[in-house]
């Protein structure tokens, strides 16, 4: 064999992937249309264009994320926005939000779950009975509306069930309406609560959330349930949060409604102490007499000493269970 000497034709060099240099500059999309995120469901995402009221669906561009967009969301859109069937547009921006609505799967948990943005009213449902109203529970849903400037509402379901006055005592003394409502009675007070804003619905599984939908709509639009009779609680009927529109014609300014999976836990990691203790307003006047770094919970506190009614005591009680689990 002899041996032979290359050259460079000898030489073959692969060419390049990408016909163009790569570049961090990102279009401006000046030409962008303003919609509102009405629902997100696997990957597809429908919103109402404020040009023309019509819903569209959407994907999110790939540099916003996987969970950058949540019902309310305030969102740039490019591409087709007709809303004609098999269309599809792009949102490429998330504009600032006034208030989120936010949970931790409970205490101990560092993960921060965004469930709807942008609304003016929290509406926290919960059941006279089956399964059992919890303090607890509300108390929490109060600290996270206070926080975020959300005006809240109680909405008592199940009041054939049982009568639930005693349980929205202590409620009374803070001013948070409550509306009780029952299978077949009136909605119209309720529907005037609803009246013009944008109101999320809150609450257990099984509270009656979606049968208070379709009353409120007087059409099966969502999936109902029952409580399971063993551990007391409601089966996932809702497995997405979905913005409904209690006007014949939807536009931005109307009154909505955004019901959400019924949820099992409702952390507060996600709130500082101080936001926490200033969600307890009852307690301001009491508290500036505490010792410097009062944890709230120790025999120096001012709270110890201070004159309660029964429902404030109580109150007391769920401030000092929720800053003891965190």
């Amino acid at each position: 064999m002899t041996s032979r000497s290359y050259d460079e034709e000898d030489v073959r060099i692969r060419p390049s992937r990408r016909t163009r240099p790569r570049t961090k500059d990102r279009p401006e999309h000046a030409d962008a249309i303003e919609g509102r995120v009405i629902g997100v469901d696997r990957g597809r995402t429908t919103c109402l264009v404020l040009e023309h009221n019509k819903p569209v669906t959407a994907m999110k561009a790939r540099e916003l994320g996987q969970k950058s967009v949540v019902v309310g969301d305030l969102v740039s859109l490019v591409g087709d926005i007709s809303g004609s069937v098999g269309t599809l547009c792009r949102i490429v921006a998330v504009q600032p939000r006034s208030n989120v609505l936010t949970r931790t799967v409970d205490d101990a948990a560092q993960f921060e779950r965004m469930i709807v943005s942008n609304v003016d009213q929290i509406a926290i449902v919960i059941a006279a009975a089956d399964p059992e109203p919890r303090h607890g529970f509300v108390d929490r849903a109060l600290v996270v509306a206070f926080d975020q400037g959300i005006k809240p509402l109680i909405i008592v379901t199940k009041c054939d069930l049982a009568n639930p006055t005693e349980f929205l005592a202590p409620y009374e003394t803070l001013l948070v309406p409550s509306i009780q409502v029952q299978r077949d009675s009136d909605l119209a007070q309720l529907k005037k609560a609803l009246e013009g804003k944008r109101t999320v619905l809150l609450g257990h599984s099984g509270v009656g959330k979606s049968t208070l939908v379709n009353a409120l709509f007087g059409d099966d639009i969502r999936a109902t349930g029952d409580v399971n009779t063993i551990t007391g609680r409601g089966r996932h009927t809702s497995s997405s949060a979905l913005a409904l529109s209690l006007d014949q014609v939807p536009h931005d300014k109307g009154t909505w409604i955004i019901d959400t999976p019924g949820v099992r836990s409702f952390g507060l990691a996600h709130v500082e102490r101080e936001r926490v203790i200033r969600a307890f307003s009852e307690f301001n006047e009491a508290i500036e007499h505490c010792p410097r770094n009062c944890s709230h919970d120790e025999e120096d506190c001012a709270l110890n000493h201070w004159k309660f009614t029964d429902e404030t005591k109580a109150r007391l009680a769920n401030l000092r269970g929720l800053l003891s689990e965190r």
